[in-house]
């Protein structure tokens, strides 16, 4: 069984169950091992990349102008009809599809699909101050209840089965951003930071 396998079967019986110290343990074993491997591939895909260009060369070679030149091919419009009659060349092509435009953006009396027959579902007055209304402990417990135990952004990263084991403890200070997240509408800086990761192709 691969780690992929035995992390999904410990994290599947997280789920359903209160896992033992020793499965816990286990279950950040196989993360930071698969981890390290995802690290080591990426690593290798780099270096493979890297073998490919030295010995290809760059951009300047026959596959590359083959694949432009057949990309230049496919997006041309050598011709096409207007009003049932055959437009060739690059200059009347050009006049053709400059009239077109002009002409279509230009009319004023265009008919134009209407919503006045569209019946539209509406939320009533209570439905709609309950939008704006401030977040409850309940409802953010039920959130954070429904997210699985073991998601986090690395090995080592504080996961939702941490967040909810000490709920107790840590329910004030969650409310407390979200009341001054939902005062203020904005976020803390750099909460929302992102990694972006090139995969090479290989």
């Amino acid at each position: 069984m691969g780690l992929k396998e035995k992390i999904e079967v410990l994290d599947l019986k997280g789920e359903s169950e209160v896992l033992s110290e020793d499965e816990i343990e286990e279950l950040h074993g196989f993360t930071e091992e698969l981890f390290s491997l995802v690290r080591i591939n990426y690593s290798m895909c780099w270096q493979q990349s890297r073998t490919q260009w030295l010995r290809e060369g760059d951009a300047n070679s026959k596959f590359f102008h083959g694949v432009m030149s057949n990309r230049w091919r496919r997006n041309s419009i050598p011709f096409f009809l207007v009003n049932g009659v055959l437009v060739e060349g690059v200059g009347n092509v050009r006049n053709a599809v400059y009239s077109h435009f002009s002409t279509h953006f230009q009319r004023r009396l265009a008919q134009r699909p209407s919503m006045d027959s569209l019946a539209f579902c509406s939320l009533s007055a209570g439905e709609g101050a309950a939008l704006t209304r401030p977040f409850s402990v309940d409802e953010v417990r039920i959130a954070v209840w429904d997210c699985e135990n073991y998601k986090s952004p690395g090995p080592d990263g504080i996961n939702f089965g941490f967040i909810k084991e000490f709920w107790d403890t840590m329910k004030e200070d969650v409310m407390r951003f979200l009341v001054e997240f939902h005062r203020n509408g904005r976020l803390a800086q750099g909460i929302n930071s992102t990694f972006i990761t090139l995969i090479p192709k290989g």
